[in-house]
């Protein structure tokens, strides 16, 4: 009995730590929010600076990946976002991999549940390289190894991944791209950028860990982010794109993706919302979650990247 009661302390007092962890970690973003909403980006991120000047610049974050049960449903939805389908993978007549943009730079990448592939929600987060190679080789330098020598992607982009922290199941996939003259992405540029988005850029994405401190000192050593100063849990990618992760517990978010978009008119994503008949909760923010319940929050515009690739 004894022994019963011991571990039923430990479970309890594990349960709590994580609901105290979530709850401060909640309260921080919020008030993170509230400070971008009502000042400039770069006014916010002076930790940024802060970066090793040798440290190669990423441009920002390129895409998320979903997976969901229902292509055609998932299409619905993010169309009534305003985000226009620039592009489709196929093999054999099916549909694999759907591309919708936010911006010539930032795309969410939406993979079709199937027999083999069954897990439902985030899959990979890719960040944009200025110059690929020179990140790459920076991570050589320092040690830290990726899967495989950069290599063209499906699109036509150079592309290389590299294992991450633990995630719900399994570590985290990390992708970097550089987007190359000729690729899909880059002939799309100036393109499928609908007037009516919600958003019109990704500013932070969140990454459920099963150890939040351990992903965070991953992303801070070997990575060369840095952390804002209001909150030590969203973390700025090197360069000055002003665009960040936020690392979470595994019992926050689950499997689901959670990402921050910004508007340049509020108040018209939220007449845009209604119009569509999509429900969304109004606050500081917006937000919206899709068919598969990865969560969507609309921020103010503050001082984020153009979104224009060059």
């Amino acid at each position: 009995m004894a022994k019963q009661q011991l571990a039923g302390r430990r479970i309890f007092r594990t349960a709590v730590d994580t609901a105290v962890h979530t709850a401060v970690h909640s309260a921080l973003l919020f008030a993170f929010v509230l400070a971008l909403v009502a000042a400039p980006l770069r006014a916010q991120t002076q930790s940024q600076s802060q970066t090793d000047s040798k440290t190669p610049p990423l441009a920002g974050i390129a895409h998320i990946a979903i997976r969901v049960h229902s292509l055609e449903a998932s299409r619905d939805f993010y169309k009534k976002l305003g985000f226009a389908e620039a592009f489709a993978l196929s093999r054999n007549g099916a549909v694999y991999q759907s591309f919708f943009k936010i911006n010539d730079h930032q795309f969410i990448e939406i993979y079709p549940a199937n027999e083999k592939n069954t897990e439902i929600g985030f899959l990979h987060l890719c960040f944009e390289g200025v110059d690929l190679q020179a990140v790459y080789d920076d991570y050589i330098a320092r040690g830290v190894t990726p899967n495989f020598k950069i290599r063209k992607a499906g699109a036509g982009n150079l592309l290389f991944t590299m294992k991450g922290p633990m995630q719900v199941d399994q570590p985290q996939n990390i992708e970097y791209t550089q987007y190359m003259p000729g690729s899909r992405h880059y002939n799309d540029r100036g393109k499928d950028l609908g007037a009516d988005r919600v958003g019109t850029k990704l500013v932070i994405v969140t990454l459920a860990m099963q150890d939040p401190d351990a992903a965070r000192t991953f992303y801070l050593d070997k990575l060369k982010f840095t952390p804002d100063a209001r909150n030590p849990m969203l973390l700025h990618l090197p360069g000055d794109s002003g665009e960040m992760v936020d690392i979470v517990p595994v019992a926050k978010l689950g499997a689901k993706s959670s990402i921050f978009l910004a508007s340049p008119d509020i108040r018209k994503s939220g007449e845009l919302l209604k119009a569509k008949g999509i429900d969304f909760t109004d606050g500081n923010t917006l937000t919206v979650t899709d068919p598969d319940g990865n969560i969507i929050h609309i921020m103010p515009e503050r001082g984020t990247r153009s979104g224009k690739m060059h």
